[in-house]
């Protein structure tokens, strides 16, 4: 180990639910990202969710039990159950030291931290550079905690969380942090189950720390998106369970006869071009869009509808074209009732995403001319294979598939731009634009993107402009454009019937409806209890019938 390093960066590797396991066989020094260079090491992070259930229960419970069974993965198991929960009583004791400082004191973060480190409570790292890491993580904990607790470091949370973190660290990080070294291999852990409060900032410290990380829960909880800012890859199985244990030993089951001919009977169906699906059959399809030309009613209707059951759906050679809508209301309806009924019910869909204040973006400030200009083929056209090997790309923690998708819609709309250009703006700049932008899709609609299973529902972006919380920005039209190709339904709203869109985009990309009313200053009308009331009563039935 190059005792010289005094910095550790870490980036997540993009993961399929194909790749995972060959990634974490990996040696550090042999994944994606890995870089050595002027005393920083930059090492690659396995990071991901497993949630729900498979068709075969038992060969899931199986599996887990492999994994952790498994040498060369090398995971620890952590859970409820395995967590120790003894502590040295000295620790303890050093921990109420520090929180009685801190109360007679008001430390910073920083500063906290250093009284840790100097009560003994945070490890020891033999390697400098890690060492230095376990500082960080711990910061970067504890600002966590800040945020995210009320009353901050005064919480009366602190203590309880503080002693999880350090005899959780004490007993379970110790030992493979001993072997640990940046340029081969870092702890990899493996969680199960459901969480608690202390449980979820004990795994943002172990990643914080760069160790492999990836969780199962049966129940489909999202475990890190609660305390990640960025999206980690997640594999959704089709069922949601209660967790059971976790196995001590792998369950003895013989295949039934009838259980193969029903796997058989679905392979058939669910073959490409068959018309029926299974969930996430698609996702390493290249998705594109076909925007549908409807009346005002239609959106309604056509909205609610799954993709493959749209007009035109098609599936073949590797791509799916998903009808899609783009449309703009302006003003509103006489009939007030209605008009907002519609929009409470769109907005209410699932994987809709209501806009009520604008910019949804910001301009970026980066000069990305060159990385696009390095991203083009001989024929002038971008390769989605170069953006996505570019260190600038963001969205290397996607899976695979979903980058591939990402790419390709940029390149798309690079290709025949639809945006309108400044005066004095030439053509290639436009596209150096669009292609800037792309890099900066906003957290909410890149979860959007991840929850979209192309065969099903089709994720929804709703604009509601009423000019009073904010104006529609050139860079919120370069998104709508991605998203337009990329197959999501898209539906502004504006009470004044002034132009928005218009400003930035060719008209001929999207439908004007146009209302009997104009109103300005209307304000945003929140959906009726009557509406809250009817949806718990269908969410109840949803549950009973195990939907």
């Amino acid at each position: 180990m190059n005792l010289s390093l005094n910095q550790l960066n870490i980036r997540p590797v993009a993961l399929t639910s194909e790749n995972w396991q060959k990634m974490l066989r990996k040696p550090l020094q042999d994944r994606p990202h890995f870089s050595l260079e002027n005393g920083t090491i930059q090492i690659g992070q396995v990071l991901g969710e497993f949630l729900g259930v498979p068709i075969d229960a038992d060969e899931y419970y199986n599996q887990l039990f492999d994994y952790v069974s498994s040498k060369e993965l090398d995971l620890h198991l952590l859970n409820e159950d395995s967590l120790d929960k003894t502590i040295d009583n000295r620790h303890f004791q050093a921990i109420q030291r520090v929180i009685n400082i801190h109360q007679e004191q008001n430390l910073s973060i920083n500063r906290f931290t250093a009284f840790l480190d100097g009560e003994q409570l945070l490890l020891k790292a033999t390697v400098p550079v890690l060492q230095r890491k376990l500082r960080e993580a711990m910061v970067a904990t504890l600002e966590l905690f800040t945020n995210r607790e009320q009353d901050g470091l005064k919480s009366h949370e602190l203590r309880r969380v503080l002693v999880d973190l350090v005899k959780w660290s004490m007993n379970h990080l110790a030992s493979p942090l001993e072997k640990a070294d940046p340029q081969k291999s870092m702890p990899k852990f493996l969680w199960y189950g459901d969480v608690k409060k202390s449980h979820q900032y004990f795994l943002y410290y172990l990643i914080k720390l760069g160790c492999d990380i990836v969780v199962f829960h049966p129940g489909g909880m999202d475990i890190l998106g609660e305390i990640l800012q960025e999206p980690v890859f997640i594999h959704r199985y089709p069922n949601n369970l209660p967790p059971e244990p976790f196995p001590t030993e792998k369950r003895s089951r013989k295949t039934t006869v009838a259980y193969r001919a029903s796997k058989e009977i679905e392979t058939i169906l669910n073959q490409e071009g068959s018309g029926l699906y299974k969930p996430w059959q698609l996702r390493n399809y290249t998705p594109s869009s076909l925007t549908l030309k409807t009346t005002y009613d239609e959106i309604f209707i056509v909205s609610k509808e799954i993709a493959m059951i749209r007009p035109e759906f098609q599936v073949s050679g590797g791509e799916v074209k998903i009808p899609s809508i783009f449309a703009k209301i302006h003003g509103v309806s006489r009939d007030r009732k209605e008009y907002w009924e519609r929009l409470h019910a769109l907005s209410q869909l699932d994987n809709s995403l209501l806009i009520r204040r604008l910019p949804i973006t910001l301009p970026s400030q980066s000069d990305f001319r060159f990385h696009y200009r390095n991203a083009l083929g001989k024929n002038g056209v971008l390769l989605p294979e170069k953006m996505m090997q570019g260190h600038y790309w963001p969205y290397s923690f996607l899976p695979l598939g979903l980058q591939k998708g990402l790419a390709n819609a940029i390149k798309r709309v690079c290709e025949k731009p639809g945006l309108k250009s400044l005066p004095g703006e030439s053509l290639e700049e436009v596209k150096i634009y669009l292609f800037t932008q792309a890099m900066f899709i906003p957290k909410s609609i890149i979860q959007l993107l991840e929850r979209f299973d192309y065969s099903q529902e089709v994720p929804k972006l709703i604009i509601f402009n009423n000019e009073t919380t904010g104006m529609f920005s050139r860079t919120d039209a370069a998104i709508l454009l991605l998203l337009n190709q990329f197959g999501l339904d898209l539906i502004v709203y504006n009470p004044t019937g002034h132009n928005d869109i218009e400003n930035y985009l060719d008209e001929s990309l999207f439908d004007s409806h146009w209302l009997e009313d104009v109103v300005f200053d209307l304000e945003y009308k929140e959906p009726s209890h009557s509406i809250f009331k009817k949806r718990i009563f269908h969410g109840i039935l949803k549950n009973l019938r195990g939907d």
